[in-house]
Formats: structure tokens, sequence, C-alpha cells
């Protein structure tokens, strides 16, 4: 499959495959091509293959081709441009942008399907700050019922999302949309949402680079929630430079969300593309996936991937520390919660408090306003039914106390003894070892089938999403099936510029990734 639609728009426009943040901005300020050609060629992409792959459930592209217009209409008067100008973007549906209802997947909550629409009247804070950086969106991404599942949007009102990497595989939960946007070429960047493995599960699945942040580095205010202790916002793309690009646009403190206080210190000056280069791994001491990080071995094949992997980074300067975490009891902290395949969901026991004020922000006209009109709207189809996707809450400790009264912050009290403690283990580690990452397979073994009920089975999903630290994920090959295999660049708090210099260096130096259709 090829992108001939966007030479019939604009001949002058590269391969869309071949499209950046930096050759988009340099191809504006030659003169090369404008940003109305750039948004036509992706809307013309867009239209030859989101009936395959279903990566866009909402498009915006009236708005898009106006806003690509004003951007020329600047460019040619000398105006200030913001540093997305002409990048085509697209967002994950649970992202309030107003003028389009946020249905998080969900049929309940969406009158196409007979539901009810959550239209917001303004704004999430990283929506608004692709806006203001001139960013094209082009629309709104599927994801599964409620963002439940890391593994694929089967479940999704608007069908499910295929995998243009691997088509019969699944394509990554829940940003599976933004994943499979992104992966074809309907543009550039994506936004993507984490609270179980959702950026860097996706991105994995399909050979793109997945930026999971700190939790406080970038604001979740205006996103429909699963657990304001573990959601965060990040981006995927083609290229870690890409994505770190988007990550310096999302990143920062807003009054929104006071817990991005805790960022204002902590983004590079420069940004996160600052001092990238081909040597960042020369010297770098990183840990490896064992046993005493988790009590799950590899597949022989993941395995053998992962053999390579590692010579590829010792060839590229880095020195390798064997199972860091062995004769700790790291892995001992992990649960999987009764009622899922794989999952460990402690910290969404605050679903009730944090979706309360996330449709207190909708607005006073919108059509839900408490949790108790939530659940009454939604009672058809219980998400917290007993067997039901969001069931397992019931497992969880503090979970009904939160119910009960769903206006109160929940203390959480096992919660935040649990993330200290995995805070602590994670610091005495890094300090014994004298790390500067983590270097893991991002999952234990090759995607599961698409419809086959199975899920993904990552390495780093609770304990990375838990103790809120970063990760970011990188091509490293592919299976036999075709399948790709991707490593997770992990760190303590707010070390993604350090990991982002890693995956860097690692992706330059070995160039894995090959394109998906």
């Amino acid at each position: 499959m090829t992108n001939t639609p966007s030479t019939d728009i604009a001949p002058n426009v590269p391969k869309l495959e071949t499209l950046s943040v930096t050759s988009i901005k340099d191809g504006l300020m030659s003169g090369r091509f404008t940003a109305e050609d750039i948004a036509k060629a992706c809307i013309a992409q867009i239209k030859a293959l989101n009936g395959k792959y279903n990566a866009i459930i909402f498009e915006n592209y009236a708005a898009a081709l106006e806003t690509a217009r004003d951007i020329d209409r600047r460019r040619a008067a000398g105006e200030p441009l913001g540093s997305m100008a002409g990048v085509p973007v697209v967002v994950k549906d649970p992202m309030d942008m107003k003028g389009f209802p946020t249905t998080a997947g969900w049929r309940l909550l969406c009158s196409k399907t007979g539901g009810v629409d959550l239209m917001p009247e303004r704004d999430s804070p990283v929506v608004a700050r692709m806006r203001a950086a001139d960013a094209i969106i082009l629309g709104k991404t599927n994801v599964p019922i409620l963002s439940w599942t890391g593994t694929h949007a089967n479940d999704s009102w608007a069908g499910p999302t295929i995998n243009p990497a691997i088509e019969d595989r699944a394509p990554g939960g829940s940003s599976a949309g933004t994943a499979a946007a992104v992966a074809t070429h309907m543009c550039v960047l994506g936004l993507a949402e984490e609270t179980g493995g959702s950026i860097q599960n996706p991105a994995s699945a399909q050979g793109l680079v997945g930026i999971k942040p700190t939790i406080g580095l970038v604001p979740n205010a205006g996103v429909v929630p699963l657990s304001g202790n573990r959601d965060v916002v990040g981006p995927i793309a083609r290229t870690v430079i890409d994505a770190a690009l988007g990550l310096d646009v999302l990143a920062g403190f807003t009054t929104e969300d006071p817990k991005t206080l805790a960022s204002v210190d902590k983004i590079p000056k420069g940004g996160y593309t600052a001092g990238l280069s081909t040597d960042g791994l020369i010297g770098k001491r990183l840990g490896l996936y064992g046993l005493g990080w988790r009590k799950n071995a590899l597949s022989q094949e993941a395995s053998e991937l992962y053999e390579r992997a590692k010579a590829e980074l010792e060839e590229l300067g880095a020195i390798l520390i064997e199972d860091p975490f062995a004769d700790t009891d790291f892995a001992s902290y992990r649960q999987i919660t009764l009622g899922t395949p794989f999952f460990d969901g402690r910290g969404l026991e605050s679903l009730p408090y944090d979706m309360t004020q996330y449709l207190r922000r909708l607005g006073p006209d919108a059509a839900l306003k408490t949790w108790e009109e939530f659940v009454a709207a939604t009672e058809a189809e219980n998400p917290l039914a007993k067997g039901a996707i969001l069931g397992f809450l019931n497992e969880l400790p503090d979970f009904l106390e939160a119910v009960k009264s769903p206006t109160t912050p929940p203390a959480l009290p096992e919660f935040t003894a649990l993330k200290r403690a995995y805070l602590l283990l994670i610091q005495e580690v890094f300090a014994h070892h004298k790390l500067d990452a983590l270097v893991y397979p991002q999952m234990l073994q090759e995607l599961p089938g698409l419809h086959s009920g199975d899920a993904i089975l990552e390495t780093t999903v609770g304990e990375l999403n838990i103790a809120g630290i970063p990760g970011i994920t990188v091509p490293a090959g592919y299976y036999a099936s075709g399948a790709p295999f991707e490593l997770i660049f992990l760190g303590q708090q707010w070390s993604e510029a350090t990991l982002i210099k890693c995956a860097y260096a690692y992706e330059q130096g070995t160039q894995h990734r090959q394109s998906a259709i």
C-alpha cells in the first residue's frame, strides 16, 4: 500500500512517511510546500486508509484546513508561528476537544449510538497546548470502552482498530487509534494517554515511539479518567525526535492540574531534544530485565531478540547490568488484580471522585454533571458490575468507601504506601548499581491475535504506572511472524531527558523500524 493520495493533492509534498516535525518546519520556511498542502495530503491519506484501519472516529477537516490556511497567511506576513506549525496531529478520544463529544469509546456516551453526548465547554490543557503551538488537529481517535484494556479497541462503539504493522494481531490499547493514525502516516504526531500500558503497548505493538511521562509532568485535566493517581498524557510518533518535540509542547504546569507544579524545575533548558547525540549510550549504565523485576520469563524468541538488542547496546557504548533487582523483594510488590488477566489495578479506587471532577469541568451545560448521573445514564451496561470491564475495582482496597462519597477525595492509604515502597526501592537499586536507566523488552512475548481475547503480556505496566516513573519505547526489530519487537527505556522520576537520549542513540544506531504500510 502506498501514499499516492498525497501526491494527487500536492506533488511538492514529500512522501508522508518521511514527514517529521522538523522537515515540515523546514519545508514551510523554504516555501517548498504550504501548511495547506500538508493538511490536504493527510486528509487524503485518511480518506484512503481509515476505512480499513479505523483509527480516526471524529473528523476535523474543515477546521484543520482553516488552521493551515491561517498558518500560511501568518508565515507570509512574517508573523511568529508555534513550534508545531503545520504539523498534523490526532487526539485520543477521551481528551476533551471543544466542538466534539468525548465518548471514551462507549456507545452510551455517544448520541450516534443512542447514548448521551458529553460536550466539553473548552479544550483539555493538552489539546489547548497543541492548538497554541499551531498544530493542525485532524480528528479524534478510537479507544476501547472507558480505555479499560491495553490490548485492543474491539468493543468501541466505532468498531475495532486494526494494527497496520501486522493486521491479524492486537493493535495495543487503549490508544489504539492514535498509534494506527501515526503508523499509517495519517499524521505525524498523536496524543495518547496511559493508566496501565495505554501509551507503551500500542506504540510497541505498531512499531512506534511512545513516551509515558512521569506523573505530574503533563496535565491530565479534561481527560476521561481511570485514575487521577496514574493517568498521564504523552506523545506517540514514528521517531524519537518527533516524540520528544511533542513532549516539549505537552509538558509543564497548569493550575487546572496542581500536581504539575512539581514539574517546573524538571523540564530541561532547550527542551527534550537538547543534547541528543548518536553517542548518547556511551558509558550509560543500563539495568537489564530479570526475575528480580518480575517473576515472568521471556518467551524463547523474545529472549533471542533481547540478546541481539543487548549486543547492539554494548556496541553503542552502554554498560549492561544483569538483573539489578535480583536479591530484592521488588517482584513481590506486583499483584494481578482478581478479575483481570494480567493487570495490577491498584490506584484506580479513586475513579468515582476523579470522574466527579472530570464531569464538573465539562461546564454547566453538560449532559451529565455528577457521578450519580453518570451511573444512571450507563446502568444498561454497568461497567462496575461483577464480571463487567471494570468489575475488578470491587476487589481493590478503598474502592467501596470511595463509591459511598464520590465528592470526597479518597485517602488511598494502601496505594500511597505501595507507591512509596516502589519509589524507595527503585532509588536504592539505582544508587547501588549507579544506573542511568533500565532497558527491557516491552513485552514478554509477541502480540496476541486481534480477536483472540488474550492480553498483551508486557513487562512494565503496573510497576511503571503505580510508581509514576517514565518510560520510552523504541523499535528493536521484528519477530519471525512480522510482529514488532520493542525495547522500553525506563528510569527514576523526571528522568525523561536521559531516557530520550538513550532511545535516540539506539534508534539512530540500529534503524530497526520499517514503515507499516
